[in-house]
């Protein structure tokens, strides 16, 4: 009896231990959309708009070091570390992001695939995506338009904006792609990352940063800051930029990541069940 009962607590020791199932994870985030799916869309909107202002500091703070770094070919290196800033302040503070949303809330969807929920779920991104948007117009116009920064770290600013904008619609979006694929894998590890989170969270998005890849609302407030400078014109931005970044974040957010775990849970699923 009494070895049993030894066998018994090492057993729960080592579940403690032991690091969560894929189908753990996909519950904690099944219920975390149920959750988001569930607000009303007044507070996701003040979320999404606090969300967006917030995503400016991501440019902010990248151009900062930008401009006080000397021009040497380390200095991306060091500089994209601020790409980050804007991140930790959305995802530690609980606010609503719209590439975050093409895991989230599609959840709930592959698990109940019916009509209101889909409409449900696009109720979420619309109200989010406008929200994120006139956030990220807001600090731009606050950027370009105050005497905040110095001459050369709107510089700075501007060179950012002109590097997002260089590729073309199809890199773009494949950079989306690599993006939102990226951001859903983060929100995929943040539930039981526990003492980690903040360096998931900046190493994550170093990559997305480090590696140019379009990410619609940070690198829509780049782009609203090159066009309120007068540096591009609002239509060129909006069809080389924000379209084809925002197809990529949701292609890679929602295929390869929302589709893909949820499909090797499923699966695990109906093997038990055999």
């Amino acid at each position: 009896m009494i070895e049993k009962e030894k066998e018994i607590a090492v057993d729960q020791q080592a579940k403690k231990l032991s690091s969560p199932s894929a189908k753990i994870i996909h519950k904690a985030i099944l219920q975390e959309g149920e959750e988001e799916l569930s607000r009303p869309s007044s507070a996701l909107f003040w979320s999404g708009l606090a969300a967006g202002l917030a995503m400016g500091f991501s440019m902010i703070a990248e151009g900062l070091l930008l401009a006080y770094l000397p021009d040497e070919k380390w200095r991306p290196l060091v500089s994209n570390f601020g790409y980050s800033a804007g991140f930790l302040i959305v995802i530690l503070g609980r606010q609503q992001l719209f590439t975050e949303n093409t895991l989230t809330p599609i959840l709930p969807l592959l698990h109940r695939m019916k009509v209101a929920t889909f409409g449900n779920v696009l109720r979420l991104w619309t109200v989010v995506l406008i929200a994120n948007l006139l956030g990220a117009l807001l600090m731009s116009l606050a950027v370009a338009h105050t005497q905040t920064f110095d001459r050369h770290v709107l510089n700075a600013f501007a060179e950012i904006g002109h590097m997002a904008m260089k590729p073309g619609f199809v890199t773009t979006m494949l950079r989306g792609i690599f993006a939102g694929w990226l951001i859903a894998l983060m929100v995929w590890l943040l539930p039981f990352a526990e003492t980690s989170r903040i360096w998931v969270i900046i190493l994550v998005t170093y990559l997305v940063g480090i590696g140019h890849f379009s990410h619609v609302i940070a690198g829509s407030v780049e782009i609203f800051t090159l066009a309120a400078m007068g540096q591009a014109s609002w239509l060129s931005i909006l069809t080389n930029y924000f379209v084809p970044a925002l197809l990529g974040n949701i292609l890679g957010g929602v295929t390869l990541v929302a589709a893909l775990n949820h499909a090797q849970t499923i699966s695990g699923k109906h093997t038990q069940e055999v």
